[in-house]
């Protein structure tokens, strides 16, 4: 909701946008469980400013405007760095807000810059004020702009701009957009190292004390952005400074329910009916229940359950991707893939529909304790990595 301010001095080409009480009350309550204060006050800010301007953006432009990579991971990215960012059809832009009154230049963690998986097009400068109850969008760059004329600062990792160097009319922003799409926004960028399992899960323990105030600034970029970009790895570390136990284990979620933060990104469990487990040809040890998510995956629905098979010494399961239309088939292309951890590959890990087919499975023995991440071609809506512990 837009609305006209008595402030003399406002430009009238920015983007002033209110903030309601009930806003606010509820933004400083979901505030209220991170790890520090300081993390507790910088998801305030983030949520207040993606509760004002994400209406706004799903109003104003064509394209379908939403949380990146989704709503349920933005603690865990909120938690650990400043900035949201926001999925614009096929652009993304990035929210950096403030409380600041000095609006002499935009500053960018380096994390929206050089990670390639966060990287966006755009950034907009973010003025909050909560006292006042507005949210105020006073300048936007592009990822080319900050890499090529901002300035990096070692000591904080970010990237900072000018305030002169920024484009303070969010109009222009969609006149790009709609008749210059084809127009570079971003800078090449380099291909952060693979990080080992076994280096991902010390700086986990490591960097999960609550105690550091500042893990992104702990260690080297390059570990700390391979360790961000797996969302699996970034959302252990979340729970960890959280105090929580394992979110994801799938022998805990059937013995005694799935975890709330599992059922935020859409996990549930499933109960089939002799008939139906017959039908699926699923042998289950005891009661047939399995764990499903539903997806949304070039426009359609589709289901992908996980479902124990054999007897629980031999830890076999299958990942099986079905369409969630009565009869309808998975497309010639689509693939459905496990790997490891850190996300190598291993004998028979994948299915791949060369024709439209009922199914995709794929079957896999684990050892007790072992995790895995499940990816799909194409990928899903909302996608983020998560690893399952079996």
């Amino acid at each position: 909701m837009t609305f006209n301010f008595p402030i003399a001095s406002a430009d009238p080409a920015q983007l002033w946008l209110e903030l309601s009480p009930t806003t606010q009350s509820q933004a400083w309550q979901q505030s209220q469980s991170f790890s520090t204060p300081s993390s507790r006050w910088n998801a305030y800010l983030n949520r207040l400013a993606l509760n004002a301007f994400l209406p706004w953006a799903q109003e104003e432009y064509a394209s379908p405007a939403q949380a990146f990579p989704n709503s349920a991971a933005l603690p865990s990215i909120w938690d650990l760095v400043n900035g949201t960012a926001i999925k614009l059809g096929t652009t993304r832009l990035v929210l950096l807000p403030s409380e600041t009154i000095d609006l002499s230049e935009l500053r960018v963690p380096q994390e929206w810059v050089d990670i390639p998986e966060w990287a966006g097009d755009y950034y907009l400068a973010v003025q909050v004020n909560p006292d006042d109850g507005w949210v105020r969008i006073w300048g936007y760059t592009t990822h080319r702009q900050l890499k090529t004329s901002g300035h990096y600062d070692v000591g904080d990792r970010t990237y900072c701009l000018d305030e002169d160097d920024l484009v303070n009319d969010l109009n222009i922003l969609s006149v790009a957009r709609q008749f210059c799409p084809e127009e570079p926004t971003q800078s090449a960028i380099k291909t952060l190292p693979a990080l080992p399992q076994a280096q991902a899960e010390n700086l986990i323990q490591r960097l999960g004390n609550p105690s550091i105030a500042t893990p992104r600034l702990s260690v080297p970029f390059e570990l700390w952005g391979a360790l961000l970009a797996h969302g699996g790895w970034r959302q252990q570390l979340f729970e960890r400074r959280q105090g929580l136990p394992e979110q994801r284990s799938i022998l805990q979620w059937l013995q005694s329910g799935i975890s709330d933060l599992a059922q935020q990104v859409g996990w549930a469990r499933v109960e089939f009916q002799p008939s139906q487990v017959g039908a699926r040809g699923v042998e289950l040890a005891s009661a047939p229940v399995a764990l499903s998510r539903q997806l949304v995956i070039a426009g359609q629905n589709y289901e992908l359950q996980v479902l124990p098979q054999g007897t629980p010494q031999e830890n076999i399961w299958r990942f099986e991707l079905r369409n969630s239309s009565v009869g309808a088939l998975i497309p010639g292309g689509f693939k459905l893939r496990l790997l490891t951890e850190d996300l190598q590959p291993f004998e028979n890990n994948e299915d791949t529909a060369i024709t439209a087919v009922e199914q995709l499975y794929v079957e896999v023995a684990l050892l007790a304790g072992e995790g895995l991440v499940w990816e799909i071609e194409p990928m899903p809506e909302n996608y983020d990595r998560e690893i399952l512990r079996f």
